[in-house]
Protein backbone atom coordinates (compact mmCIF):
# COMPACT_ATOMS: atom_id res chain seq x y z
CA UNK A 1 0.00 0.00 0.00
CA UNK A 2 2.23 2.65 0.48
CA UNK A 3 4.17 1.55 -2.59
CA UNK A 4 0.91 2.37 -4.33
CA UNK A 5 0.41 5.69 -2.20
CA UNK A 6 4.50 6.85 -3.18
CA UNK A 7 3.45 5.90 -6.93
CA UNK A 8 0.11 8.20 -7.19
CA UNK A 9 1.95 10.74 -5.41
CA UNK A 10 4.49 10.94 -7.91
CA UNK A 11 1.61 10.87 -10.84
CA UNK A 12 0.18 13.72 -9.19
CA UNK A 13 3.01 15.65 -9.38
CA UNK A 14 3.58 15.17 -12.81
CA UNK A 15 0.23 15.55 -14.17
CA UNK A 16 0.69 19.29 -12.19
CA UNK A 17 3.82 19.64 -13.85
CA UNK A 18 2.57 18.74 -17.22
CA UNK A 19 -0.62 21.05 -16.86
CA UNK A 20 1.42 24.25 -15.86
CA UNK A 21 3.39 24.09 -19.32
CA UNK A 22 6.70 26.21 -19.72
CA UNK A 23 5.22 29.61 -19.47
CA UNK A 24 5.49 29.82 -15.96
CA UNK A 25 3.00 30.56 -13.70
CA UNK A 26 0.69 28.06 -14.96
CA UNK A 27 0.52 30.22 -18.15
CA UNK A 28 1.22 27.16 -20.65
CA UNK A 29 -0.69 27.17 -24.01
CA UNK A 30 -2.45 30.93 -22.80
CA UNK A 31 -3.89 32.48 -25.58
CA UNK A 32 -4.10 36.20 -25.83
CA UNK A 33 -5.94 38.14 -28.77
CA UNK A 34 -4.74 41.10 -30.47
CA UNK A 35 -7.09 42.77 -32.46
CA UNK A 36 -5.97 45.74 -34.49
CA UNK A 37 -8.38 48.31 -36.21
CA UNK A 38 -7.54 49.03 -39.83
CA UNK A 39 -5.21 48.38 -42.90
CA UNK A 40 -5.21 52.15 -44.08
CA UNK A 41 -1.99 52.44 -42.37
CA UNK A 42 0.42 50.04 -42.66
CA UNK A 43 2.32 49.72 -39.55
CA UNK A 44 -0.60 47.36 -38.14
CA UNK A 45 1.05 43.98 -40.34
CA UNK A 46 4.11 45.57 -40.66
CA UNK A 47 4.74 46.47 -37.03
CA UNK A 48 2.50 46.19 -34.22
CA UNK A 49 1.65 42.24 -35.22
CA UNK A 50 4.65 40.89 -35.47
CA UNK A 51 6.36 42.78 -32.77
CA UNK A 52 3.53 42.03 -30.21
CA UNK A 53 3.94 38.51 -31.16
CA UNK A 54 7.44 38.13 -31.12
CA UNK A 55 7.43 39.63 -27.52
CA UNK A 56 4.73 37.39 -26.04
CA UNK A 57 7.08 34.15 -27.57
CA UNK A 58 10.13 35.73 -25.44
CA UNK A 59 7.63 35.81 -22.20
CA UNK A 60 5.56 32.96 -22.94
CA UNK A 61 6.68 30.10 -25.32
CA UNK A 62 3.92 28.30 -25.53
CA UNK A 63 1.57 31.24 -25.19
CA UNK A 64 -0.31 32.09 -28.60
CA UNK A 65 -1.22 34.82 -30.11
CA UNK A 66 -4.64 35.27 -32.45
CA UNK A 67 -4.15 38.67 -34.35
CA UNK A 68 -7.16 39.60 -36.30
CA UNK A 69 -7.41 42.98 -38.33
CA UNK A 70 -11.15 44.39 -38.44
CA UNK A 71 -10.25 46.66 -41.42
CA UNK A 72 -12.05 49.76 -40.36
CA UNK A 73 -15.41 47.58 -39.71
CA UNK A 74 -16.65 48.38 -36.37
CA UNK A 75 -18.96 45.05 -36.10
CA UNK A 76 -16.16 42.68 -37.91
CA UNK A 77 -14.22 43.81 -35.04
CA UNK A 78 -16.92 42.89 -32.00
CA UNK A 79 -17.06 39.63 -33.96
CA UNK A 80 -13.55 39.13 -33.52
CA UNK A 81 -13.65 40.00 -30.30
CA UNK A 82 -16.52 37.45 -29.50
CA UNK A 83 -14.44 34.79 -31.38
CA UNK A 84 -11.73 35.36 -29.61
CA UNK A 85 -13.25 34.83 -26.57
CA UNK A 86 -14.91 31.86 -27.68
CA UNK A 87 -11.76 30.38 -27.83
CA UNK A 88 -10.79 30.49 -23.84
CA UNK A 89 -8.82 33.87 -24.36
CA UNK A 90 -7.17 35.10 -21.35
CA UNK A 91 -6.33 38.52 -22.66
CA UNK A 92 -7.90 40.86 -25.39
CA UNK A 93 -4.67 43.92 -26.75
CA UNK A 94 -7.45 45.72 -28.88
CA UNK A 95 -7.04 49.16 -31.05
CA UNK A 96 -10.43 50.21 -31.64
CA UNK A 97 -12.07 50.94 -34.39
CA UNK A 98 -14.65 52.76 -32.68
CA UNK A 99 -13.53 53.71 -29.42
CA UNK A 100 -17.52 53.99 -27.75
CA UNK A 101 -18.40 50.64 -29.57
CA UNK A 102 -15.45 49.11 -28.36
CA UNK A 103 -17.47 49.54 -24.69
CA UNK A 104 -19.57 46.42 -25.52
CA UNK A 105 -16.13 44.86 -26.08
CA UNK A 106 -14.73 45.47 -22.78
CA UNK A 107 -18.29 44.92 -20.89
CA UNK A 108 -18.48 41.22 -22.88
CA UNK A 109 -15.21 40.18 -21.75
CA UNK A 110 -15.19 41.71 -18.20
CA UNK A 111 -18.45 39.28 -17.86
CA UNK A 112 -16.39 36.75 -18.61
CA UNK A 113 -13.40 37.40 -16.50
CA UNK A 114 -11.37 38.24 -19.18
CA UNK A 115 -9.21 41.61 -18.84
CA UNK A 116 -9.16 44.17 -21.88
CA UNK A 117 -5.33 46.35 -22.48
CA UNK A 118 -6.95 49.41 -24.51
CA UNK A 119 -3.91 49.73 -27.85
CA UNK A 120 -2.73 52.92 -29.14
CA UNK A 121 -6.70 54.74 -28.61
CA UNK A 122 -8.62 54.79 -25.83
CA UNK A 123 -12.22 53.09 -24.55
CA UNK A 124 -13.57 56.32 -22.74
CA UNK A 125 -17.04 55.45 -22.24
CA UNK A 126 -16.54 52.28 -20.34
CA UNK A 127 -12.62 52.08 -19.12
CA UNK A 128 -10.57 49.29 -20.64
CA UNK A 129 -8.26 47.19 -17.54
CA UNK A 130 -5.10 49.00 -18.59
CA UNK A 131 -3.97 51.45 -21.83
CA UNK A 132 -1.07 51.70 -23.17
CA UNK A 133 0.03 53.96 -26.25
CA UNK A 134 2.26 57.33 -27.07
CA UNK A 135 0.61 60.35 -25.98
CA UNK A 136 -1.67 61.04 -28.16
CA UNK A 137 -2.79 64.53 -27.35
CA UNK A 138 1.09 65.66 -27.00
CA UNK A 139 1.66 64.40 -30.38
CA UNK A 140 -0.61 66.93 -31.74
CA UNK A 141 0.54 69.41 -29.67
CA UNK A 142 4.09 69.00 -31.11
CA UNK A 143 3.57 68.79 -34.61
CA UNK A 144 1.06 71.73 -34.68
CA UNK A 145 3.50 73.98 -32.57
CA UNK A 146 6.55 72.95 -34.63
CA UNK A 147 4.43 73.90 -37.85
CA UNK A 148 3.55 77.20 -36.33
CA UNK A 149 7.17 77.88 -35.53
CA UNK A 150 8.31 76.82 -39.02
CA UNK A 151 5.46 79.31 -40.52
CA UNK A 152 6.70 81.82 -38.42
CA UNK A 153 10.57 81.52 -39.16
CA UNK A 154 9.63 81.62 -42.71
CA UNK A 155 7.27 84.30 -42.46
CA UNK A 156 4.64 82.91 -44.08
CA UNK A 157 1.44 84.51 -44.53
CA UNK A 158 -2.36 83.32 -44.81
CA UNK A 159 -4.00 80.29 -42.73
CA UNK A 160 -4.29 76.84 -41.90
CA UNK A 161 -6.06 73.31 -42.68
CA UNK A 162 -6.35 71.56 -40.15
CA UNK A 163 -7.22 67.36 -40.93
CA UNK A 164 -8.00 65.59 -38.42
CA UNK A 165 -8.23 61.58 -38.09
CA UNK A 166 -11.57 59.32 -37.77
CA UNK A 167 -13.95 61.06 -35.76
CA UNK A 168 -15.28 57.58 -34.06
CA UNK A 169 -11.38 57.43 -32.66
CA UNK A 170 -10.88 58.48 -29.13
CA UNK A 171 -7.09 58.83 -29.59
CA UNK A 172 -7.90 61.00 -32.89
CA UNK A 173 -10.01 63.53 -30.71
CA UNK A 174 -6.74 63.61 -28.01
CA UNK A 175 -4.54 64.80 -30.74
CA UNK A 176 -7.12 67.41 -31.91
CA UNK A 177 -7.04 68.76 -28.88
CA UNK A 178 -3.61 68.81 -28.64
CA UNK A 179 -3.50 70.31 -32.62
CA UNK A 180 -5.88 73.03 -31.14
CA UNK A 181 -4.52 73.79 -28.16
CA UNK A 182 -1.03 74.82 -30.65
CA UNK A 183 -2.98 76.33 -33.57
CA UNK A 184 -5.81 78.24 -31.60
CA UNK A 185 -3.00 81.09 -29.81
CA UNK A 186 -0.88 80.77 -32.83
CA UNK A 187 -1.76 84.38 -34.73
CA UNK A 188 -2.66 81.99 -37.81
CA UNK A 189 -6.14 81.84 -38.62
CA UNK A 190 -7.51 78.22 -38.81
CA UNK A 191 -9.29 78.33 -42.39
CA UNK A 192 -11.03 75.02 -41.91
CA UNK A 193 -10.94 71.54 -40.54
CA UNK A 194 -12.12 68.15 -41.05
CA UNK A 195 -12.36 64.46 -39.11
CA UNK A 196 -11.54 62.50 -41.86
CA UNK A 197 -13.83 58.90 -41.77
CA UNK A 198 -11.45 55.89 -41.22
CA UNK A 199 -8.37 58.01 -41.23
CA UNK A 200 -9.05 57.49 -45.21
CA UNK A 201 -6.51 59.48 -47.13
CA UNK A 202 -8.52 59.03 -50.28
CA UNK A 203 -11.21 61.16 -48.25
CA UNK A 204 -8.44 63.79 -46.56
CA UNK A 205 -7.58 64.13 -50.22
CA UNK A 206 -11.10 64.91 -51.34
CA UNK A 207 -11.83 67.56 -48.48
CA UNK A 208 -8.04 69.53 -49.21
CA UNK A 209 -8.90 69.61 -52.70
CA UNK A 210 -12.24 71.69 -51.84
CA UNK A 211 -10.29 74.00 -49.58
CA UNK A 212 -8.09 74.54 -52.22
CA UNK A 213 -10.58 76.06 -54.19
CA UNK A 214 -11.97 77.57 -52.07
CA UNK A 215 -8.76 79.36 -50.56
CA UNK A 216 -6.29 79.41 -53.26
CA UNK A 217 -2.87 80.72 -51.88
CA UNK A 218 -3.93 81.71 -48.83
CA UNK A 219 -3.13 78.15 -47.31
CA UNK A 220 -0.54 78.53 -45.36
CA UNK A 221 -0.08 74.75 -44.19
CA UNK A 222 -1.69 72.16 -43.10
CA UNK A 223 -1.77 70.07 -40.03
CA UNK A 224 -2.52 66.81 -40.74
CA UNK A 225 -3.16 64.17 -37.57
CA UNK A 226 -0.99 61.11 -39.57
CA UNK A 227 1.09 60.26 -42.15
CA UNK A 228 -1.86 58.62 -43.97
CA UNK A 229 -4.09 62.18 -44.24
CA UNK A 230 -0.95 64.15 -45.11
CA UNK A 231 -0.07 62.43 -47.71
CA UNK A 232 -3.65 62.77 -48.66
CA UNK A 233 -3.17 66.55 -48.31
CA UNK A 234 -0.33 66.79 -50.39
CA UNK A 235 -1.40 64.59 -52.95
CA UNK A 236 -4.20 67.75 -53.50
CA UNK A 237 -2.10 70.23 -53.45
CA UNK A 238 -0.06 68.36 -56.70
CA UNK A 239 -3.27 67.06 -58.14
CA UNK A 240 -3.83 70.95 -58.36
CA UNK A 241 -0.76 72.25 -59.58
CA UNK A 242 0.28 74.00 -56.46
CA UNK A 243 4.08 74.56 -56.12
CA UNK A 244 5.39 74.12 -53.75
CA UNK A 245 3.30 72.68 -51.71
CA UNK A 246 2.76 74.32 -48.28
CA UNK A 247 3.71 72.29 -45.46
CA UNK A 248 2.19 69.65 -44.03
CA UNK A 249 2.38 67.53 -40.56
CA UNK A 250 1.74 63.79 -40.52
CA UNK A 251 2.64 61.37 -37.34
CA UNK A 252 3.67 57.53 -37.84
CA UNK A 253 6.91 57.74 -39.39
CA UNK A 254 5.71 55.53 -41.83
CA UNK A 255 8.59 54.71 -45.19
CA UNK A 256 6.29 57.33 -47.48
CA UNK A 257 6.32 60.11 -45.09
CA UNK A 258 9.87 59.80 -44.75
CA UNK A 259 10.53 59.89 -48.09
CA UNK A 260 7.87 62.65 -48.58
CA UNK A 261 10.03 64.62 -46.15
CA UNK A 262 13.44 63.96 -47.88
CA UNK A 263 11.54 65.48 -50.99
CA UNK A 264 10.61 68.47 -49.48
CA UNK A 265 7.05 67.21 -49.57
CA UNK A 266 5.76 66.98 -46.14
CA UNK A 267 7.23 69.03 -43.14
CA UNK A 268 7.41 67.17 -40.26
CA UNK A 269 6.28 63.43 -38.76
CA UNK A 270 6.01 61.69 -35.45
CA UNK A 271 8.63 59.08 -34.47
CA UNK A 272 6.71 56.91 -31.79
CA UNK A 273 9.01 53.65 -31.86
CA UNK A 274 5.90 50.98 -32.40
CA UNK A 275 8.40 48.09 -30.74
CA UNK A 276 8.04 50.38 -27.65
CA UNK A 277 3.90 50.03 -26.97
CA UNK A 278 4.12 46.70 -29.00
CA UNK A 279 6.29 44.95 -26.13
CA UNK A 280 4.78 46.92 -23.61
CA UNK A 281 1.20 45.79 -24.33
CA UNK A 282 2.74 42.13 -24.49
CA UNK A 283 4.14 42.75 -20.66
CA UNK A 284 1.05 43.91 -19.72
CA UNK A 285 -1.29 41.19 -21.55
CA UNK A 286 0.92 38.57 -20.18
CA UNK A 287 0.83 40.16 -16.19
CA UNK A 288 -2.88 40.06 -16.74
CA UNK A 289 -2.33 36.05 -17.99
CA UNK A 290 -0.48 35.36 -14.75
CA UNK A 291 -3.07 36.45 -12.85
CA UNK A 292 -1.03 40.12 -11.77
CA UNK A 293 -2.45 43.19 -12.07
CA UNK A 294 0.04 45.52 -13.22
CA UNK A 295 -0.01 49.43 -11.87
CA UNK A 296 -0.22 52.42 -14.36
CA UNK A 297 2.58 54.83 -14.62
CA UNK A 298 -0.69 57.42 -15.03
CA UNK A 299 -4.24 57.75 -15.37
CA UNK A 300 -6.68 58.69 -18.64
CA UNK A 301 -10.04 57.60 -18.86
CA UNK A 302 -10.45 56.07 -15.36
CA UNK A 303 -7.95 53.84 -16.47
CA UNK A 304 -4.41 53.05 -15.62
CA UNK A 305 -2.12 53.73 -18.11
CA UNK A 306 1.45 53.82 -19.66
CA UNK A 307 2.04 56.98 -21.91
CA UNK A 308 5.22 57.52 -23.63
CA UNK A 309 6.44 60.19 -24.87
CA UNK A 310 6.67 60.95 -28.92
CA UNK A 311 9.48 62.68 -30.85
CA UNK A 312 9.12 65.17 -33.83
CA UNK A 313 10.56 64.36 -37.13
CA UNK A 314 11.72 66.91 -39.88
CA UNK A 315 14.85 67.03 -42.59
CA UNK A 316 16.54 68.33 -39.95
CA UNK A 317 17.26 65.39 -37.60
CA UNK A 318 15.81 62.78 -40.11
CA UNK A 319 19.28 61.26 -40.60
CA UNK A 320 19.85 60.72 -37.37
CA UNK A 321 16.37 59.56 -36.40
CA UNK A 322 17.15 57.10 -39.11
CA UNK A 323 20.13 55.79 -37.65
CA UNK A 324 18.63 55.01 -34.70
CA UNK A 325 15.57 53.64 -35.87
CA UNK A 326 14.71 50.15 -35.73
CA UNK A 327 11.43 50.30 -37.56
CA UNK A 328 12.65 52.17 -40.52
CA UNK A 329 15.78 51.59 -42.84
CA UNK A 330 17.80 54.10 -44.40
CA UNK A 331 17.87 51.53 -47.40
CA UNK A 332 14.16 51.53 -47.72
CA UNK A 333 13.46 55.02 -47.96
CA UNK A 334 16.41 56.04 -50.23
CA UNK A 335 15.10 53.98 -53.18
CA UNK A 336 14.80 55.31 -56.97
CA UNK A 337 14.07 59.09 -56.84
CA UNK A 338 15.01 59.54 -53.59
CA UNK A 339 18.14 58.33 -53.43
CA UNK A 340 19.89 61.88 -54.47
CA UNK A 341 17.94 63.77 -52.23
CA UNK A 342 19.10 61.35 -49.31
CA UNK A 343 22.61 61.43 -50.58
CA UNK A 344 22.54 65.44 -50.54
CA UNK A 345 21.30 65.18 -46.78
CA UNK A 346 23.48 62.91 -45.10
CA UNK A 347 21.29 60.09 -45.22
CA UNK A 348 22.53 56.34 -46.07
Amino acid sequence: MRRLAVLVATLALVVSACSAGTGGGGTGNAKIAFLMPDIASTRYELYDSPLFKAKVKQLCADCEVLYQNANADASRQQQQANSALAQGVKAIVIDPVDSTAAASIVNTARSQGVPVIAYDRPIPGTPADYYISFDNEKIGKSIGEDLVKHLKETGATGGILEVNGSPTDAAAGLIKKGIHSAVDTSGFELLAEYDTPDWQPAKAQDWVSGQITRFGGRIAGVVAANDGTGGGAIAAFKAAGVTPVPPVTGNDFEVAAAQRIVAGLQYNTISKPIKIVAEAAAEVAYQFVKGEKPAGRTTLFDTPSQLFDPTVVTLANLPGVLAKSDQIKPSEVCTGEYAAACKQHGIA
